[in-house]
């Protein structure tokens, strides 16, 4: 049932809000504003500027959802790469890995939770920049499956800017084509290759092989390629119908449909109450042309995540399975595969101290995510849910919280990998690429699950937080988000179960650009209308010294330490600070003076720089002093002079008068018997 429209408060019509009912009185005390400084530096220390006015900040009675929330906003931010020009991307491991597009670091597998995160940011440069980048320079190779036009409308129901939405719509629709090659036109379903549906070792793979392997292998009719495709048909038939081309709509919407139907058809199994890959193998010794699997995957959940599946208590039985610890309920986590299987956790790569990654059973953020997501949507808008309450929702979201935490004691610390142990939580890969490792969400699971902003495409702001009521183990008393992003509008989202926490009553409120415009006693949905407005306009300085493929223009030197790969790292467009992975060009520890110079190859136009320096309190420390020169008519002239040290873990911004140079370098005293690590140095014409 779609709950009550709530009493929207006066003055509301001034920002776009219409009222419904007459007005009540508003509180008698001030909306509470989170002290985003405090935040900021308790959080991020001196890295606050880059997060104060770019993220939504949140705050509940749960420590331990808030650190997390903060901590997925480090991950986004140290996987923004700066391509100069290019703009910013987003990336899936800190390290350069092989099967990365060259020289860029992108995949695409994992842009859809890239951009589901980034479309709650103020700043809509990193996100649009991605987004351009995967659709006009080519980093949508298809290398892996996707669902990433999917995702570009739902930052569109986040933002609101049509524009944007259908920029790309005409290599959205030639990139869906090219899938023809993975389509099988007598069964209307794709199939594909486990591994490059960043899925190995699976049912299909390891059962194709008899047992053996599972690496290569295994194609198979799956929920997940097909889930995708019909979320990538239907919005690309929404944003062929904003940009007026109806057969396009026409043509899309009938491909979503009609990929509805198989999946419910013939991917899902009577026998295991759930969804299943069927094996597409056609000549193999081990496996049957369109056999189902015998065990059930966590991947059969993924129809939920995209409102494939119809309101049905038949297919939401199959939720049982997730809660089931005979099956794919793990002591830790979810298991990507039910504890039955006969290959169940058998490590087939790298054995010994060197595991790598499979999916018969560990737990994986990146499915785990996605789980969540279908949980979250049968929950806010389906009747039969089944096994599934909001108590078990928010336990499962805080037991994947948990996951992002390392160590105990003094050594316990924020480092999300790439797969866990179901029973134990502990890493199971644990190689240096996996540390802070980015291809799952969680900040968009808490601001559309748990804070309950459910994005829209009209002019509506709806707001159903997934909390269970008071007196459950679950149960959250209070939460306050702000600073959101919604339609052009700065929307804030609290909830007091008492009254007591933020003494303005109890219940859950909402205000749209400072002013509150809803307010209910209880917990349940708000929709209230909201005209959009328009976007902020995207900032674009460009970064002149990014060296994107090493040994080319712009080129780095040292003082000391001058191996090409450790000068580049300085120039790279990455930055971060996490203490796990080294970033940057490391200096020796003496002699005090040193420098690094940029040479852009050509005189250029220059009036900033910006200099990240990493500092761990142990063998790395900022520079004592520091100065920024430029060679100008044969020698080195200074054109920045600050005084006192640079920020440590970091941005120091230097502006100085513009001048026309083709060199630039870093002049620096170290600290005795300390090394200077310079994660980024960028220099920029404005």
């Amino acid at each position: 049932m779609r709950a009550m429209r709530m009493l929207l408060l006066a003055g509301a019509a001034m920002i776009g809000i219409g009222a419904a009912s007459p007005p009540a009185p508003p509180p008698a005390t001030p909306a509470p504003q989170m002290d985003r400084d405090a935040i900021g530096h308790q959080r991020f220390g001196n890295d606050a500027p880059w997060y104060r006015d770019r993220i939504p900040f949140f705050e509940s009675a749960d420590p331990l959802i808030d650190a997390v929330y903060y901590y997925r906003w480090q991950i986004f931010r140290g996987h923004q790469r700066d391509l100069g020009t290019d703009g910013y991307i987003t990336t899936e491991f800190f390290d350069d890995v092989d099967w990365q597009r060259h020289p860029y670091a992108s995949l695409n597998d994992a842009s859809g939770f890239h951009i589901g995160e980034g479309r709650w940011l103020n700043d809509r440069r990193f996100t649009d920049d991605y987004i351009n980048f995967m659709y006009r320079s080519g980093g949508n190779d298809r290398h892996f499956t996707d669902h990433m036009a999917d995702s570009v409308w739902g930052r569109y129901l986040v933002d609101g800017d049509r524009a944007d939405a259908i920029e790309h719509l005409p290599v959205m629709n030639h990139i869906y084509r090219l899938w023809d090659d993975k389509f099988d036109f007598d069964k209307g379903l794709y199939f594909v290759e486990p591994l490059l549906d960043a899925t190995e070792y699976t049912v299909s793979s390891i059962d194709s092989s008899g047992g053996k392997d599972g690496f290569r292998g295994g194609d198979a009719f799956r929920p997940s390629v097909n889930s995708y495709m019909f979320a990538n048909a239907r919005a690309l038939s929404k944003m062929a119908e904003m940009a007026g081309n109806r057969g396009m709509a026409a043509d899309y919407a009938a491909r979503a449909d009609a990929l509805q139907k198989r999946v419910l058809d013939d991917l899902w199994s009577d026998r295991l109450g759930h969804f299943i890959d069927r094996h597409q193998s056609r000549k193999n010794a081990f496996v049957n042309y369109w056999d189902p699997i015998r065990n059930r995957e966590l991947v059969g959940y993924l129809p939920w995540m995209f409102d494939l599946v119809p309101d049905d208590a038949k297919y939401a039985a199959a939720w049982a399975h997730l809660l089931d610890p005979a099956s794919l309920a793990g002591q830790a986590g979810m298991r990507t595969v039910e504890a039955n299987y006969e290959y169940y956790m058998r490590q087939y790569r790298y054995l010994g101290k060197d595991p790598e990654c499979q999916w018969n059973g560990p737990i994986w953020p990146y499915q785990t995510t996605q789980v969540l997501h279908g949980m979250a949507n049968l929950l806010d808008h389906r009747q039969q849910t089944g096994p599934v309450t909001r108590s078990v929702y928010m336990r499962l979201l805080r037991q994947y919280a948990a996951l992002h935490y390392q160590g105990t004691g003094k050594d316990r610390r924020l480092d999300l990998e790439e797969d866990y142990h179901p029973e134990t939580g502990q890493p199971i890969v644990g190689l240096d690429r996996s540390h802070h490792y980015f291809h799952s969400g969680f900040i968009d699971l808490i601001l559309t699950g748990l804070v309950g902003i459910r994005p829209r495409p009209d002019d509506v702001l709806e707001v159903n937080p997934l909390l269970p009521d008071a007196g459950d183990s679950q149960a959250l008393p209070w939460f306050r988000v702000q600073d959101v992003p919604y339609h052009g509008h700065r929307v804030a989202v609290t909830w007091d179960a008492d009254g007591s926490h933020y003494g303005r009553g109890k219940g859950l409120s909402i205000e749209v650009d400072g002013r509150e415009v809803a307010r209910r006693d209880t917990l349940a949905r708000i929709e209230l209308p909201l005209s959009r407005a328009a976007t902020p306009v995207i900032a674009r300085p460009i970064n002149l010294a990014v060296q994107l493929v090493r040994g080319h223009y712009p080129m780095g030197s040292a003082s000391t330490n001058t191996d090409m790969e450790n000068v580049h790292d300085a120039i790279d467009g990455r930055v971060w600070f996490f203490p796990e992975l080294p970033n940057g060009w490391s200096s020796a520890p003496s002699p005090a003076q040193q420098w690094f110079a940029i040479d852009l190859g050509r005189p250029t136009h220059l009036a900033r720089a910006e200099l990240a320096f990493f500092a761990d309190g142990k063998g790395f420390a900022v520079p004592q002093s520091y100065r920024l020169q430029a060679w100008v008519d044969g020698v080195w002239r200074d054109i920045a002079t600050p005084k006192g040290s640079p920020l440590a873990n970091g941005v120091t911004d230097l502006r100085f008068e513009k001048i026309r140079a083709a060199r630039v370098r870093l002049l620096f005293t170290q600290a005795m018997g300390k090394a200077v690590r310079l994660a980024e140095f960028k220099l920029f014409g404005d």
